[in-house]
């Protein structure tokens, strides 16, 4: 609306208003004529479609520094437009660092130690867990999962889909990832998602792509460079060329309009930090720092920058679905906060490394800016002030702080209902060995 000029109101004033003639007394009847129509046109808050579909994409290795969060190079402009769309959370945490952990419990909605797993690196989950696709499944919503290594066969990750399937064909090493998959599992994914069936049925879908994930290959024309870094960002940009071409797809279909995407990882990457490369072993903060964003129809972008965690995500996947959370399920939904105006509460991190064959024990909270790491069950914990030291550098080992954390987590080890693992026991979980070791 153009303003009117101080000048041409006092003229108003002069020639438009005779002193013979005053304004007439207010109609009660009209204002509140005019309060309703207002209150009516105002516009609706925004909601989740009753009939929603929830399509989860996950990214493995992928860290929190990508270039929606500051990163200066244009690794990922598919998954970088998505997110200027979205819900972001910018202080997002994995359950754990490694891959069988951080997916573990996120399926199960509990921390991995307080689940029933063999006990070994490449952990095996007991069908006796629930976990939350299982809910989806038998309130009749379809439930679809593609991934994309040879792990993903035997974890127990299979529980609750309808349909789950592997790419083909995948070279099994337990060191590393030898294989380039992104171009395999994209088709898998459009083809699930194309059922017939899911123009007037509602599901949920979930796609882990591995790429990111070492050994570091290159892509013909990609080319960041010759470091670690930088091939790692060309395998980046290389799965994002293929969620590209998924969310393509998506956008096409009729029920994208109904369609809620989510975007995160099951853990970072390290390269250097702490002397450590790739991931796994350790909780610092490149290893469990990862990007989680929300793309809600009509819900308008907005950044909660409180730290949150994955073990949220059971409950809210439930929550966007209209459907009640497991009593099990540790989390809280986030839907709340994501589509309220109001500042969320702060609310405790933990992070979870159960002892197993290859590493040992690890355990984590993070309370606001300050994070405290238990190493193993005797080792002496150490406290970060992350604001003020976010490389994790400079330990604090008294003081008031160290305390408040200190119990903190005190309390949590006490909460937390560890379960003992089936298949690798004494002698062979890390350091029961009779030499110390494995």
């Amino acid at each position: 609306m153009k303003r009117i000029g101080v000048g041409a109101a006092a003229l108003l004033v002069l020639v438009g208003c005779p002193k013979d003639k005053p304004p007439p007394p207010d109609n009660p009847a009209s204002s509140s004529a005019i309060a309703d129509a207002s209150r009516e046109a105002a516009p609706a808050a925004p909601s989740i479609a009753k009939n929603a579909n929830v399509i989860l994409i996950t990214i493995d290795c992928l860290r929190a520094d990508m270039p929606w969060a500051g990163y200066p190079r244009d690794i990922a402009p598919n998954l970088t437009k998505l997110a200027q769309k979205s819900v972001m959370y910018t202080h997002a945490y994995s359950i754990s660092s490694y891959t069988s952990m951080s997916l573990g419990g996120f399926l199960g909605g509990k921390m991995p130690s307080e689940m029933k797993r063999d006990g070994y690196f490449f952990s095996a989950y007991g069908k006796d867990n629930l976990m939350f696709p299982e809910v989806i499944q038998s309130a009749g919503i379809h439930t679809y999962s593609a991934h994309a290594h040879g792990y993903f066969g035997d974890s127990g990750f299979n529980q609750g889909f309808e349909k789950y399937e592997l790419v083909p064909n995948l070279k099994w090493n337990n060191m590393t990832d030898e294989n380039v998959t992104s171009q395999d599992l994209e088709p898998i994914a459009e083809r699930l998602l194309g059922d017939p069936k899911n123009e007037t049925d509602r599901f949920f879908a979930w796609f882990h792509f591995l790429d990111p994930h070492d050994m570091y290959v290159a892509h013909e024309g990609i080319d960041w460079g010759k470091t670690t870094r930088d091939l790692y960002d060309a395998e980046v940009t290389y799965t994002d060329k293929w969620i590209g071409k998924l969310l393509d797809f998506i956008a096409a279909k009729s029920w994208a309009s109904r369609t809620i995407l989510i975007v995160t990882a099951d853990h970072g990457e390290a390269f250097g930090e702490h002397g450590q490369f790739r991931h796994g072993f350790e909780l610092w903060e490149p290893l469990v720092r990862v990007p989680l964003f929300f793309v809600i129809p009509g819900v308008p972008p907005k950044k909660i920058d409180v730290p949150r965690s994955a073990i949220d995500m059971a409950p809210t996947i439930l929550d966007l679905l209209s459907l009640e959370k497991d009593a099990t399920f540790e989390g809280k939904s986030l839907v709340p906060e994501i589509m309220s105006k109001a500042q969320p509460e702060e609310r405790d991190v933990i992070i979870d490394l159960p002892k197993t064959s290859d590493n040992d024990k690890r355990r984590a909270l993070v309370h606001g800016h300050q994070k405290i790491i238990e190493f193993g069950e005797t080792k002496y914990p150490q406290v970060f002030d992350l604001d003020a030291d976010p490389d994790e550098k400079k330990a604090l080992f008294k003081g008031e702080i160290f305390d408040d954390l200190g119990k903190r987590l005190r309390d949590t080890d006490k909460a937390l209902k560890e379960v003992p693992t089936t298949g690798c026991k004494e002698g062979c979980l890390w350091g029961t060995s009779k030499d110390g070791g494995t």
